[in-house]
């Protein structure tokens, strides 16, 4: 089965995780997936296939050579996004895309002029949707790149490899993708998630991630006798919202900036809530957003009477903390995606990552470039080109791992 071949196959499961169930994976249909490639993993040769209960899958690629090399893995995740249906999705190729708008669907068009990076790959064989669904490489490409590159390994011997271990994850979307990930288990010096956008991509740094939810109780009374008694807290969840930096949120910043982002308000005049994301790559100034949030709950408590509470809570960290000391680990993956014909590309991500939670749970995993754009919503899409370069990229770090640690 060609990669193409394989994606296509992949995309066609429903794996689309919720927030909301309580229970892992999130959807039973993640499951489903999970049993196909289990199957799939058996028949294409891996050894020590295990899906365990709460749906993560692992298995092994036994090293080819007699020299001890470090045990490396590969790792993706079987869900889709929550924030389109991933339900019935309908690929097409367009061969040789020639740099214009692409029809998807009546009245559903791609365009350069929405999406210039379109333009980045004219000329190239592009994977779309019909328009009413996403298409899922964020992260099926990835899954189908590491698989992909497993029966390469096998169907050419000559290349020198050690052991190497692969695990694939429910539930990413939803930011539990390495709560229950087995890295003991897993056994390895370190690790990749292709998971990634743009071909060349590497990212070992992301943002250091916490939630702060505020809540407002006021006091109704009725509004014609309201003066000197009235404590409005929708209006004084306005007020709070107000006190931050309008030029720190998602809309105005970018790179290394961070942000505080307002994610819901809600509420009457008696009792109002509001929830909010904050992210910085920096932790001394991530620590310092923290404060800041807090000295405004303290001063609105401070002007109207204690009446808000704010649960703060830390969510991830910046994965550069535990690769600092062990950067070969990116050079390892610059070299192989620059024998794969690439220029490599060195960014922050603007979020988080799996790879970040198992970095800071003992396992070193930078972020590699899958090939999909436009993730998480009908005009995403997904070059053949990038699938085969990513899958070359995956060999060619196998490659390099034995030939430069050997131990």
């Amino acid at each position: 089965m060609e990669i193409v071949e394989r994606f296509l196959k992949y995309v066609s499961f429903d794996t689309q995780s919720a927030e909301d169930t309580g229970v892992t994976p999130s959807t039973e249909k993640q499951r489903v997936f999970a049993k196909y490639l289990k199957e799939e993993l058996i028949r294409e040769g891996l050894q020590d296939v295990e899906l365990d209960e709460l749906g993560y899958l692992y298995a092994t690629l036994p090293s080819n050579t007699d020299t001890p090399v470090p045990i490396i893995g590969f790792i993706a995740h079987m869900d889709t996004s929550p924030d389109a249906s991933g339900k019935n999705v309908k690929p097409r190729i367009v061969a040789n895309y020639d740099g214009g708008d692409i029809l998807l669907s009546e009245g559903i068009v791609t365009s350069p002029e929405k999406f210039p990076e379109l333009l980045d790959h004219k000329g190239e064989d592009l994977i779309v949707t019909d328009g009413t669904t996403l298409l899922g490489a964020d992260d099926k490409a990835g899954i189908a790149e590491i698989v992909q590159a497993m029966v390469y390994l096998q169907q050419h011997p000559d290349i020198q490899h050690g052991t190497i271990r692969v695990g694939f994850n429910p539930d990413e979307e939803i930011g539990m993708g390495a709560h229950h990930f087995d890295v003991e288990k897993f056994g390895c010096k370190f690790a990749y998630t292709m998971d990634g956008s743009e071909i060349g991509e590497i990212e070992f740094e992301n943002f250091n991630a916490a939630s702060a939810k505020i809540t407002i109780n006021g006091c109704s009374v009725h509004p014609g006798y309201a003066k000197d008694k009235m404590v409005n807290a929708a209006r004084i969840a306005t007020e709070l919202v107000g006190m931050l930096p309008a030029d720190e949120t998602p809309e105005t910043t970018e790179g290394y900036e961070g942000f505080f982002h307002l994610t819901n308000i809600s509420g009457t005049c008696e009792k109002s809530q509001l929830s909010f994301i904050i992210r910085d790559h920096d932790r001394e100034y991530f620590e310092s957003r923290k404060a800041e949030i807090s000295d405004v709950v303290e001063t609105i408590n401070e002007k109207y009477g204690n009446i808000a509470t704010l649960e703060l809570k830390d969510q991830y960290y910046n994965m550069r903390e535990q690769l600092e000391d062990k950067m070969y680990i990116i050079d390892i993956a610059k070299q192989a995606i620059s024998e794969a014909g690439m220029t490599p590309q060195v960014r922050a991500i603007r979020g988080g990552t799996d790879g970040a939670q198992l970095s800071f749970k003992g396992l070193p995993c930078p972020n590699i470039f899958a090939g999909g754009i436009n993730f998480h919503g009908p005009h995403e899409f997904c070059p053949v080109q990038s699938l085969e370069k990513a899958m070359m990229t995956v060999v060619n770090i196998c490659r390099i791992t034995a030939e430069n640690l050997r131990t």
